[in-house]
């Protein structure tokens, strides 16, 4: 941010105010003494107040906000002008349309009037319009163009205003009041301080002095717009390569996908083929039981053979056990419960008599 020294505020005249019987008693602080019956103004106090008000430019043109540069009297139109311009902000040095702010919005209607007649001036279609029409369509434009040239890019109201000559620039101050925008202006020692929030006391009538003051600010503003606009071309940068890399990325992963189904249709495809040809897996694996076969000396089937009538042959060579013999003899007829019971104790007497000994073995023994 440039620095202003008291030296070139001295050689601009920025010093001088008004006679001492066309003052404001609210400027008494900011003034230093009397000579020659005209006041004169405190450029310490100028110097440091300056520089806060480059700051607070500064610090809004950085963080995108729009700073309109007003300044209609004729000392300060040119002023006004080139320093917006080389900021890239919007200014009013011609006169202020009362409404521009706090109305913002029908306003806005004649600035898009504006860029008709410009964009018709340019593609040539004024000049085919009837001599009434055209006279009176060149006419608005110059008087838009003068009115409404400097804001014909504003958007939006804008987020801070610098003034030149407050009573001068009375219905703008008010306007910018009303909707509580900071103000910065150049004061004079016959104008009231009161709700402007940066105030820069100083000459207002000489062209030098609203020069030195008017680039102070601006420069401030330009810089701070150039910041801004650094920054966002680097997040802009930031964005497309991100964007780039996530496309990239998609594109690798298409590939890949395409690569995979590709290749899962190619072996669909060659699986489709070794079946249609007859099963060139199981050919493979006969060919590897002929070569076990022929290394462990075992014949080979006859290939005239079907694989069919090899297996028949394979199951007839096979012994099959012979059946069981089957007995002639009847199996006897289970006997009636009567004469199971009747033969019972029978039975039992004969096989006692069996285990008892005979009486000639006991004693021939004894």
């Amino acid at each position: 941010m440039p620095e202003v020294g008291i030296r070139e505020l001295l050689e601009a005249g920025v010093h001088f105010g008004h006679q001492t019987r066309r003052w404001n008693p609210k400027m008494r602080r900011f003034i230093h003494g009397e000579r020659g019956g005209i006041y004169i103004i405190d450029l310490l106090q100028t110097q440091r107040l300056l520089e806060q008000a480059q700051q607070f430019a500064g610090e809004l043109a950085r963080r995108g906000g729009i700073v309109l540069f007003v300044g209609t009297k004729k000392q300060a139109r040119d002023a006004v002008k080139d320093v917006a311009e080389a900021a890239g902000m919007p200014f009013v040095n011609h006169r202020w349309l009362g409404g521009l702010l706090t109305n913002f919005q029908t306003i806005n209607q004649r600035i898009r009037r504006l860029h008709d007649l410009e964009r018709y001036e340019g593609e040539g279609q004024l000049a085919l319009l009837p001599t009434r029409e055209r006279l009176s369509a060149q006419s608005d434009l110059e008087k838009l163009r003068a009115n409404l040239g400097g804001v014909k890019y504003m958007q939006r109201t804008p987020d801070a205003m610098f003034v030149i000559d407050l009573k001068t620039e009375a219905i703008a101050v008010r306007e910018a009041q009303r909707l509580r925008i900071p103000i910065i202006g150049l004061v004079d020692t016959n104008c009231d301080p009161d709700g402007i929030d940066f105030v820069i006391p100083g000459n207002d009538d000489a062209i030098k002095s609203c020069a030195v003051i008017a680039h102070a600010i601006g420069d401030a503003a330009r810089d701070g717009r150039l910041s801004f606009t650094a920054e966002e071309e680097r997040q802009r940068a930031e964005e497309e390569e991100r964007v780039r890399r996530e496309a990239e990325e998609r594109a690798r992963r298409e590939a890949e996908e395409q690569a995979r189904r590709e290749a899962e249709q190619q072996a669909a495809a060659a699986a489709a083929a070794t079946e249609a040809e007859g099963g060139g897996d199981r050919a493979a694996a006969e060919a590897e039981v002929a070569e076990a076969r022929e290394e462990l000396g075992v014949p080979q089937p006859d290939p005239a053979i079907t694989p069919e009538a090899r297996t028949d042959e394979v199951q007839a060579d096979v012994a099959h056990p012979a059946p069981p013999a089957e007995d002639p003899t009847p199996d006897p007829v289970s006997p009636p419960a009567s004469e199971v019971e009747a033969e019972s104790p029978t039975t039992t007497a004969d096989a006692e008599a069996q285990t008892e000994p005979a009486p000639e073995t006991q004693e021939q023994n004894a």
